[in-house]
């Protein structure tokens, strides 16, 4: 806005494009979550039935905490899957800022947000608040249903926004895929010198730096360059 617009005019111009435009995209965001939670249950529904582990503590569960988060127990593993319930954009300097698709319309640039994150089940078990989660997934979602998803190297063919709407099976493909994604994920220990000793804090904290173990894989390539 400059000095010269009528302020009311600016305002009803944005209600009726941005603020209409971010409306659109949290329905469309909401719409594909519940798809996400329908597909993750089905496989929890499906594995119980096929999967006979030897030990019987080697669980399946299926969990909605509240309407903007679902977790899947896979033995170990526990993916949380959370839907943001704000509407993002991103600096200009960002790889997805730079698509003509983006650059035709300002409203285009808008999105709404899934995560998707591993977690060792053991760490909410125990509540050991520090223990981190790591991010399979982050799928983005605009008005138009144009999708992109920032994750790991199996997701790289969605890293470009795309020129159809989301699908059904993009996203069941999807829950699919991260729930591999975690349990082939395995814990490292550290190297010995980096536990042999620890703080009585720790200890008495059940920090994760007690044990060291932690997991490797989930890198994203800002990370990869922070190393190099």
């Amino acid at each position: 806005m400059n000095f010269e617009q009528d302020p009311i005019e600016h305002i009803k111009y944005m209600l009726e494009n941005k603020s209409t435009a971010k409306q659109t995209t949290f329905k469309n965001i909401l719409s594909a979550y519940s798809t996400l939670l329908a597909e993750s249950k089905n496989v929890v529904d499906v594995l119980s039935q096929k999967a006979h582990p030897a030990d019987h503590d080697v669980t399946l569960g299926f969990t909605v905490m509240h309407e903007h988060e679902f977790q899947v127990k896979l033995a170990g593993d526990l993916v949380i899957f959370v839907l943001g319930t704000n509407i993002v954009t991103f600096e200009d300097n960002h790889p997805i800022m730079q698509d003509e698709y983006i650059k035709e319309k300002e409203v285009n640039r808008y999105f709404g947000q899934i995560m998707i994150y591993d977690f060792m089940s053991d760490s909410l078990k125990y509540n050991r608040t520090n223990d981190p989660g790591y991010l399979l997934a982050r799928i983005l979602i605009n008005h138009e249903n144009r999708f992109f998803i920032e994750g790991e190297k199996q997701l790289k063919v969605y890293e470009k926004i795309s020129d159809e709407p989301i699908s059904e099976k993009v996203l069941t493909d999807l829950a699919r895929l991260c729930l591999v994604m975690a349990i082939e994920n395995d814990l490292v220990a550290s190297p010995y010198q980096q536990v042999k000793s620890i703080t009585l804090s720790q200890k008495l904290d059940h920090a994760p730096e007690l044990s060291g173990a932690k997991k490797i894989g989930f890198r994203m390539s800002y990370e990869q360059k922070t190393e190099a």
